[in-house]
């Protein structure tokens, strides 16, 4: 008996490695970002072939995930075929958002913004520097400082201010991308909500700048997909305490 709990001991941690390619309805178009989960869970995403690759234990089972769409839970002990474990999850690639980090417009509007606010945006704090005029002669007495440079460093109020005014335009700047791949369409297109329960849930899970920059279109999404699901239950959770207070 010890002997058999040891041995079903040692199977339930044995991992393995599950890969494969996950494709459209049609089973010929790979799908990119599909999000590849397990029950101990482990996450993955495909890539821009709709490969994938996952270590998991045997004793768990895979599901994949894409905007909406998601797939049965595959015993991993029962997959025959562990390096070539494709699936079809049944979208259309043709359905699916464009895989780009922003539109034409939007890398106008940014670049047209850096043009006008340049000298703030390239603006970086005064020290000791070489100066970079080639007509400049030091006689020998010094090694060639730009003296405006060292008047600038005692300028204190004016570096505060051009500071002060350059975090502001990165924070707008930033502020403004996330509007853009964060968008009530994009959002309501996923969640189905609509205002004001839909302006609440783009508040509660708004990510920061720094996260979207990572992500395309698709896996926004799925990000977005994820937090739904969790505001659906604490939604729920929330009725049911209102019931009981009733």
């Amino acid at each position: 008996m010890l002997f058999g709990c040891v041995l079903q001991k040692a199977n339930a941690q044995q991992r393995v490695r599950v890969s494969g390619t996950v494709y459209d309805i049609s089973a010929r178009r790979p799908l990119e970002a599909v999000g590849v989960m397990s029950t101990s869970g482990r996450v993955v995403f495909t890539d821009s072939m709709g490969r994938y690759s996952i270590v998991v234990p045997m004793t768990d089972s895979l599901w994949f995930s894409l905007i909406g769409k998601t797939t049965y839970k595959y015993p991993v002990d029962t997959i025959s075929n562990l390096e070539s474990f494709n699936v079809m999850i049944h979208v259309r690639s043709t359905e699916l958002p464009e895989v780009k980090v922003r539109n034409s417009y939007y890398k106008y509007d940014s670049a047209q913004n850096r043009r006008d606010y340049a000298k703030i945006f390239n603006y970086r704090k005064p020290g000791l520097r070489i100066t970079g005029n080639p007509n400049y002669d030091p006689g020998g007495l010094s090694s060639g400082f730009d003296l405006d440079e060292i008047i600038n460093m005692f300028r204190f109020k004016r570096n505060r201010s051009l500071l002060s005014l350059q975090n502001r335009l990165l924070a707008e700047e930033q502020e403004k991308y996330v509007n853009h791949r964060y968008s009530k369409q994009f959002v309501r297109k996923i969640t189905k909500l609509e205002s004001p329960e839909l302006d609440t849930f783009m508040t509660r899970y708004r990510p920061e700048y720094q996260f979207v920059q990572l992500l395309n279109d698709l896996e926004l999404g799925y990000y977005i997909e994820q937090s739904f699901q969790k505001y659906k239950i604490a939604r729920a959770a929330k009725g049911n305490l209102r019931k009981k207070e009733e």
